[in-house]
């Protein structure tokens, strides 16, 4: 799902079945060869840690992930400045977050689907999603 800070969704990649990384969804989607987001500024969660490797960006915001406990580090942790970065993209994010949740509220999308139809598993997520659009005032064309 891409968003706006506006909470008005973008773009909805297609449903899948069964457990498949959301950053090997993002790159079915997106070619890494095409420049989709040169212009765009980016804010992502963890779940998409080498996007700056794979993409160019005008900018792009992710937060830091705690180091790993080892031997040499027993006590792992964020320092003062890259907590306070987190807490920054957080803020920003939970925008995105928000319209996910939005989209949620039509009971269908929180339920187990039973329906077997894959084009109709694509059609309701994209129905609610463009009942939330409507709600925040995206007039359809």
């Amino acid at each position: 799902m891409i968003a706006t800070k506006e909470q008005v969704i973008l773009f909805l990649g297609m449903t899948y079945l069964g457990s498949i990384h959301d950053f090997t969804l993002l790159k079915n989607e997106f070619s890494i060869r095409k420049k989709w987001f040169k212009y765009l500024q980016i804010w992502i969660d963890l779940g998409y840690l080498g996007f700056n490797k794979n993409y160019e960006t005008k900018n792009t915001q992710i937060p830091f992930k705690k180091p790993r406990k080892s031997k040499k580090n027993p006590n792992p942790s964020l320092t003062k400045e890259q907590k306070e970065h987190n807490r920054f993209v957080a803020k920003h994010r939970i925008k995105v977050e928000n319209a996910i949740g939005g989209m949620k509220r039509y009971n269908i999308l929180t339920q187990k689907f039973r329906n077997k139809s894959t084009v109709l598993r694509d059609k309701v997520i994209f129905i609610a999603a463009g009942l939330w659009n409507r709600t925040k005032g995206v007039q359809i064309m």
